[in-house]
């Protein structure tokens, strides 16, 4: 099985630019609990990911004013992708060596096409692979 088979399509994304308060607002209306932020919303190039917990845990939790900050100031800046093509497996072992529970898809230009998480893998991979991803993933 490739990643194109389970991933999410088309996802919704930010720029680091975006408006932190705007891109909560984002995953509250998409239902998703991380964008990928790209370095434009024409070419998406993945530059990393902003999630819920960034939102929560770089902003609020350290008391800073969430109304002023933009999401460069809470996203993580890595960036690991995967392809349409990656095997299932393979995308596996790329979450785990890096201990990421989502990674961007790019296309064969660079660009932003989908998103593969955690939950794309246990609804359909293997039990112990699903397990194994879990963690790696989640290991201190």
């Amino acid at each position: 099985m490739r990643v194109k088979n389970i991933m999410s399509h088309n996802p919704v994304c930010c720029t680091a630019d975006t408006a932190l308060d705007e891109a909560a607002r984002m995953m509250h209306q998409h239902n998703c609990g991380a964008l990928p932020v790209v370095d434009n919303l024409t070419f998406k190039k993945p530059l990393g990911m902003i999630t819920d917990r960034d939102i929560a845990c770089r902003g609020i939790a350290q008391g800073k004013n969430t109304a002023d900050l933009r999401v460069r100031d809470c996203m993580t800046n890595a960036c690991v992708t995967v392809t349409p093509e990656t095997s299932l497996h393979d995308c596996c072992l790329i979450m785990e060596r890096n201990r990421i529970r989502r990674a961007p898809v790019v296309d064969e230009s660079g660009a932003c096409c989908g998103v593969v998480s955690q939950a794309d893998v246990a609804r359909h991979a293997s039990y112990r692979e699903t397990g194994e991803l879990l963690r790696e993933v989640s290991h201190i």
